[in-house]
């Protein structure tokens, strides 16, 4: 075999699914034929990425409406004014406030794994939102008669489900994207926050057990949308020995936008947790221009030059299209990246006599 290699999550939607969602929010089309769109760009994806040789594939989050909001679809307690992302090209994102308590979660990540087995013949794999990134949706005032603590409380008990819920339905590998917690770093230098976001997560990975916890990565980039990124600009090495203090058994690290991989390899080499497997980005998805599969085989060979090959995997620096609205990125140019990955991936595995 091959050295492991995984997508992130989302794929470009097709040009039929972007027109339709856009006539669904004007009323030109109801919500079976909008349903009838998702499956189908989902059955294109997973086929697409199986024809590629993708080991295990995801359904590219074709329905979800954001890596981060999928929870919150069909809850009625919250308000539009939350918290601000803002990116380096001035664009920002805005998450939802929760104005009153108890919180539930209203779609779990489950939903979307029925739909992707259903079509896929390769394992599938599952992303979901880390409850990090959830627990912004609590306004810094406070809700009257719904303390944080309970808010919290509560958040552990629903992504613990949304986890449990992916392993027990089938799946393959659970990913927490934990895009934020590079962003932390931005927000609060002094890394309190960041503290907070691996506290909270892993109240809810050390509800699982060992062996469970093999099966669950955590992802983490630097944020792309729209050929942006929000934290970039933060300084990788302070976040990486705190992220491999989070209990998962893979971890999925954005490295092929990094400027110099070297050294962030060498502070990996030097924290390498446990018996966990690193997944290295070789693919930079909001780069234009589609890497080549040697490009990607000396990528992987130079984290093999700092990474036991056996602890050792590739994946995207992040997923390509993240929020449903993101159309920086053609589908086509996505599948010709995934394509040199897969590619660059078997060489390089050639190379150290993997397989």
């Amino acid at each position: 075999m091959s050295l492991p290699t995984e997508p992130i999550g989302s794929i470009p939607r097709p040009a039929q699914l972007l027109n339709g969602m856009q006539e669904h929010a004007a009323g030109g089309i109801t919500d079976d034929a909008l349903a009838e769109l998702y499956d189908s760009a989902v059955r294109d994806t997973i086929a697409q990425l199986e024809a590629l040789g993708s080991p295990v594939v995801t359904d590219g989050e074709q329905s979800k409406p954001s890596f981060a909001t999928y929870p919150l679809h069909g809850l009625s307690n919250l308000g539009p004014d939350g918290a601000v992302i803002p990116f380096a090209d001035g664009h920002t994102r805005q998450l939802p406030r929760l104005t009153a308590g108890p919180f539930r979660y209203g779609t779990f990540s489950s939903t979307y794994l029925q739909t992707a087995r259903k079509y896929a013949t390769a394992p599938v794999k599952q992303a979901v939102i880390a409850p990090s990134a959830v627990s912004l949706l609590y306004p810094a005032d406070g809700i009257d008669g719904y303390p944080r603590e309970q808010f919290l409380a509560d958040l552990v008990d629903n992504a613990e489900a949304d986890i449990r819920g992916a392993l027990d339905g089938g799946a393959h590998s659970v990913q927490l994207d934990f895009t934020e917690g590079r962003l932390s770093l931005k927000l609060d230098p002094s890394g309190g926050l960041l503290d907070q976001f691996i506290a909270l997560n892993n109240r809810v990975l050390e509800r699982f057990t060992s062996d469970e916890r093999q099966r669950i990565g955590v992802h983490t980039c630097p944020g792309g949308d729209q050929d942006s990124t929000h934290s970039l600009d933060v300084d990788y090495v302070e976040l990486l020995p705190k992220l491999f203090g989070l209990r998962a058994g893979q971890f999925y690290v954005q490295l092929a936008s990094e400027p110099d991989p070297d050294r962030v390899l060498r502070v990996i080499a030097d924290r390498l947790p446990g018996e966990a497997r690193i997944f290295v980005g070789v693919i930079d998805p909001i780069d234009p221009v589609a890497e080549t599969p040697e490009q990607v085989r000396d990528r992987v060979l130079t984290a093999a030059r700092y990474l036991p090959a056996d602890r050792l995997g590739t994946c995207d620096d992040c997923g390509f299209s993240p929020f449903g609205d993101d159309v920086s990125t053609s589908r086509e140019t996505a599948f010709a990246k995934i394509r040199a990955r897969l590619e660059g991936t078997a060489a390089a595995s050639t190379e150290l006599g993997v397989g």
